[in-house]
């Protein structure tokens, strides 16, 4: 992983231009992009899996009209999986100065049984996130790790229970050692289901006549996790006030659409 590393690492410094003029920066500070690296939690859905919405489609509706989000989040990736199908890739090569890449991943590194996904906490975990945090530096852009939005647990005292392992430890631990912003979404949607209980919870998840999801969001619970990543945002300084909004405010979940099956 260290060759890989130091592969992107030079790579994107090759291709960040040497110098910017003064209107291109400023431009660059006016339209500021927040990119999504991350799994089906997050990641766009499409009418086909209505009402299945991850909190990457909410996100926007908490953001500054000037602070797009990008979302490229997809079902079943890991950290592993999304760098070796050119997906990380692809954000590098349109990331700009400026912009964000928020990196949310561990849901599918934890299947052990799946050597195309599995990573190991503290080792794999730890050197596939470093290729996002490099990447987007030599860029010029400010990486965020986000801690895995937990799944519903209860034990039988009705206590929610964390799912993720020592994923979101080695996340911590990442963050401090290479001076990453960290949103702890896994604390805080912990925190969260706690407090709404065993029912209530059942609300925030994709639950239908037909299929019990645990794992995956419906609009009220997408919208519930993007108000916390967005509110940590703010409070771990990625973002400004002015960059944000509706933080308090009701979401109606009308604003929530997905939009015909991707052809491409």
């Amino acid at each position: 992983m260290s060759l890989t590393r130091r592969q992107v690492t030079v790579a994107a410094i090759a291709a960040v231009p040497v110098a910017f003029s003064a209107t291109g920066t400023a431009q660059a500070k006016e339209q500021r992009t927040l990119y999504i690296a991350g799994d089906s939690t997050a990641a766009q859905k499409y009418a086909d899996a209505a009402p299945e919405t991850g909190w990457g489609m909410a996100l926007p509706f908490f953001l500054h009209k000037d602070r797009r989000v990008a979302n490229h989040a997809l079902n079943g990736r890991s950290s592993k999986s999304f760098v070796d199908e050119g997906r990380l890739d692809a954000i590098l090569g349109a990331i700009q100065p400026g912009d964000f890449l928020l990196i949310q991943f561990a849901h599918n590194d934890e299947k052990t049984a799946d050597p195309t996904r599995y990573t190991e906490p503290w080792t794999t975990y730890q050197d596939y996130l470093r290729l996002y945090i490099d990447g987007a530096r030599a860029r010029g852009a400010r990486p965020v790790l986000a801690t895995s939005v937990e799944r519903r647990k209860f034990d039988a005292s009705g206590n929610a229970v964390p799912t993720h392992g020592e994923y979101p430890a080695a996340m911590r631990a990442l963050a401090g050692e290479e001076g990453v912003a960290l949103l702890d979404i896994q604390a805080l949607s912990l925190a969260l289901w706690q407090k709404l209980g065993v029912e209530e919870t059942k609300r925030y998840f994709n639950w239908t006549a037909t299929e019990q999801d645990n794992t995956h969001f419906n609009p009220p619970g997408a919208i519930a996790v993007a108000r916390l990543v967005a509110g940590e945002l703010l409070h771990r300084r990625v973002l400004a006030p002015r960059d944000v909004r509706r933080l308090d405010a009701e979401i109606p979940e009308s604003w929530i659409t997905w939009p015909s099956p991707a052809t491409a």
